[in-house]
């Protein structure tokens, strides 16, 4: 079996550079060794009455516990689920059918399609969707919210923090503002998780939205925070599995490591300043060496592991081919949307030029990433951009055909 830190590239063998964490993480050694008993031995099933089946019910508790710690949550609070799809799905539909007689929903135009989808398919139901706007950074203005609100608002939903550019969003003081109108809050936090400081304990927040492989748990399990007293309505009917509230046989492999990985992370919130540091080290070097770039959603707070950048007047995927041979991994945009060859949708909200969009690529680190890598990555990008540059036939941003992209983007 090869190693995961390398791959084959024309014959040779070339070592990983990963810096695609926002669009999922190598799973901890020490996540892996937590789960692997519950593949092998210990194969009972956790809602099972004899104690073979209880102590596998003991470790999925255990798990439900270490979430809860991360999140400032109770216990009570946490379901677990399949994944941050299934779980925004599942709390748009709940917090629907606890004021079934609102027909408004809030959210932001630059969600990630697992919001967003799901209210294009509501508008189909007869619900109405207002779609808050960003600015040339990315982040929201309050005010427009608080004109769309309506007391027939059911439900604000909107991410923590974006996944492609990092930028934070004031959750906060969005939910005091839902709160204001009796709506509820829900917050897609699956970007956010692990790699800030999350207190549930005191927050607005109604329900949370977390993925366990954004934070180096396996790829299939994730969770739903329900704050205590909450009208729940389940999603998916059956068992009595989740205190019946997500029914199905829990998988406790995925379970026990997504506990593990909830208190590695709580550990390693202390890291984040290195995170920072690499981040910025990247974005500082990369801005002073090649001309004609710039850090989109700079001027806003943003997740510390977290960079996106323009490259005038080349294409993202151009860049990305020519790092891959580098081996080198990085982003142009969401890994769910990444086989469209439209412009990012969140790049597109912030207003930034077409030569921005079709140039930008995004770089996300994690605890595993070292300064090697981003040195490396920083010897070989000016040539990568000299070389592409040297092949486009734009070299300004008043192109005439470049104009023209602009108008045609902006309307």
């Amino acid at each position: 079996m090869p190693d995961p830190q390398t791959f084959i590239a024309s014959a040779e063998i070339v070592m990983v550079i990963y810096l695609d964490n926002n669009a999922t993480t190598r799973i901890d050694p020490a996540v892996v060794e937590a789960m692997l008993p519950y593949l092998t031995e210990l194969y009972g099933n956790p809602s099972s009455m004899h104690s073979f089946g209880g102590q596998v019910g003991a470790s999925v508790q255990d798990a439900r516990e270490k979430v809860a710690a991360l999140l400032g949550a109770e216990d009570t609070e946490i379901i677990f689920n399949s994944c941050g799809s299934e779980g925004n799905n599942t709390a748009i539909h709940a917090a629907l059918a606890a004021q079934p007689e609102k027909r408004h929903i809030v959210t932001t135009a630059v969600e990630h399609p697992a919001i967003l989808n799901v209210c294009k398919h509501l508008e189909k139901k007869g619900y109405t969707v207002t779609y808050l706007s960003v600015d040339g950074r990315g982040q929201l203005d309050l005010m427009e919210l608080e004109a769309s609100m309506t007391g027939g608002t059911a439900l604000v939903t909107t991410m923590y923090a974006n996944n492609e550019t990092g930028v934070i969003f004031p959750v906060e003081e969005i939910g005091a503002i839902a709160h204001e109108y009796g709506a509820t809050f829900h917050v897609d936090a699956v970007q956010a998780v692990g790699k800030v400081a999350i207190d549930l304990s005191t927050s607005n927040i109604d329900l949370l939205t977390l993925s366990g492989h954004k934070l180096h748990a396996p790829k299939g399990i994730g969770a739903l925070y329900v704050r205590r007293g909450f009208r729940f309505r389940p999603f998916l009917l059956g068992g009595h599995q989740e205190r019946g509230r997500r029914a199905g046989t829990q998988n406790v492999p995925a379970i026990v490591a997504l506990g593990k990985a909830a208190e590695l992370a709580q550990r390693d919130l202390r890291n984040a300043p290195k995170e920072a540091w690499l981040r910025d080290c990247l974005e500082r070097e990369l801005l002073a060496n090649i001309p004609d770039c710039e850090v989109n959603g700079g001027g806003s707070p943003r997740l510390p592991n977290t960079t996106n950048i323009g490259f005038k007047y080349i294409e993202g995927e151009a860049i990305l081919y020519m790092l891959n041979r580098e081996g080198i991994c990085a982003s142009s945009g969401s890994a769910c949307t990444s086989g469209s060859l439209d412009p990012s949708h969140v790049l597109t909200a912030m207003g930034l030029p077409y030569t921005i969009l079709h140039g930008s690529i995004r770089f996300s680190l994690s605890r595993f990433t070292t300064e090697s890598d981003v040195q490396h990555v920083l010897a070989v990008m000016p040539g990568i951009v000299e070389k592409l540059r040297a092949m486009s036939p734009f070299n300004n941003d008043q192109a005439e055909w470049l104009q023209e992209r602009d108008v045609a983007v902006a309307t």
